[in-house]
């Protein structure tokens, strides 16, 4: 199976599965491709493939990443995502529990440290713009006190007497397949193969310590809510020389008083008063780098757009930058004075007098027409 099929194929289960359905696919194919009871050829690796399908898509956070992005991890280095998967028996040991009648986890070589998970809150200009921003995560880290051995400094782990260094314990189970040999962790040393006879003071023999870490974040012009940033090697620590999990900034941006994000367009609501639409005019607005002049032809209508270009959003991973749209609103005055009101019916009498009914309009109306949506 040198090609990764996708994961839902894998549990054969719909992409708007619920946690549940895909908890009873994963039962089911796991007791039945399980390498303890399986004959076929390529039960270990199917088994392996279900499990790494059921870690991913049974956390949310990584169903999420795999929703949108796949096997692949878009955008070079900084971005993207790495699972790092466990041990299948592991997995197989958590939903079924011990003691099932099956192998269990046998590893006890290096494992990847969990990734972790930080939430950065943008203002508007800093997405559009990029910015630096500085965090504080809390994670686990060796020991610097006993230096990983959770031993107190001057003493030293001793072998556990129970699994005689081994770290795995074999017992003969007996279920409705048959008779088998259960090769379970020990639950002396956890695995280890060896015990501390006196913890480190610091950190009571767990080998680690919870600090917090400062780390700066570069975040890159033209991000917007839902964008993650990954820093490679900031989350958990591995376990018995494993390398660490990554860190993952998910980005929130606030939205903008007067503008609108459409994917790298800005858009800006102008209200004009009547003569302005009739006559021309020019007129100053705000963009996202100051004020500009634009000029709003004679005979403008309410709800035309005035395209000013690249004066949007930077491309996130391209060069160039999106649109600013100015979608105009003509103002009818609500209060005249008595001249402006002569004026007004002395120009009625040179217009057309028939009304002409139109369906109400929104303003994504207007911008949707504009784009020929």
């Amino acid at each position: 199976m040198s090609a990764r099929r996708d994961y839902y194929e894998v549990l054969g289960v719909a992409r708007a599965a619920t946690q549940d359905e895909i908890k009873k696919a994963y039962r089911g194919l796991a007791r039945k491709y399980h390498p303890d009871v399986s004959q076929e050829s390529e039960a270990e690796t199917r088994f392996k493939e279900i499990n790494e399908a059921y870690e991913v898509l049974s956390d949310p956070e990584k169903r999420s990443l795999y929703d949108r992005f796949g096997h692949a991890m878009p955008g070079g280095t900084n971005y993207g995502f790495d699972f790092g998967f466990r041990d299948p028996f592991e997995i197989f040991e958590e939903v079924f529990g011990r003691g099932f009648g099956f192998r269990t986890s046998t590893s006890r070589g290096p494992r990847r440290g969990a990734d972790l998970r930080y939430d950065l809150h943008l203002t508007f200009e800093e997405a559009v713009f990029g910015c630096e921003h500085e965090i504080e995560v809390m994670r686990h880290e060796v020991c610097p006190e006993c230096r990983g051995t959770g031993a107190e400094p001057g003493t030293s782990p001793i072998r556990c007497p129970e699994c005689n260094g081994t770290g795995q314990v074999r017992r003969v189970q007996r279920s409705i397949l048959g008779s088998f040999v259960n090769v379970a962790t020990c639950p002396t040393c956890r695995g280890e193969g060896e015990m501390v006879s006196v913890p480190c003071s610091r950190c009571g023999g767990e080998r680690q310590v919870y600090v917090p870490r400062r780390l700066s974040v570069t975040i890159p012009p033209g991000v917007d809510s839902g964008t993650q940033i990954r820093l490679a090697g900031e989350g958990e620590m591995g376990q018995r020389g494993g390398p660490p999990g990554n860190l993952y900034v998910v980005l929130s941006v606030e939205p903008h008083p007067i503008f609108q994000r459409r994917g790298d367009d800005i858009m800006l609501e102008l209200q004009i008063n009547i003569a302005q639409a009739v006559l021309g005019a020019e007129v100053t607005v705000p963009t996202l780098e100051g004020d500009e002049t634009i000029t709003i032809p004679a005979g403008t209508q309410g709800g035309a757009v005035i395209p000013m270009r690249s004066r949007g959003v930077p491309h996130l991973r391209k060069n160039g930058r999106g649109d600013q749209l100015v979608l105009i609103r003509v103002v009818v005055p609500t209060k005249l004075t008595r001249e402006q009101k002569r004026l007004f019916q002395e120009l009625g009498k040179t217009l057309d007098p028939e009304a002409v009914w139109q369906e109400k309009r929104s303003f994504m109306d207007d911008v949707l027409e504009f784009f020929g949506l």
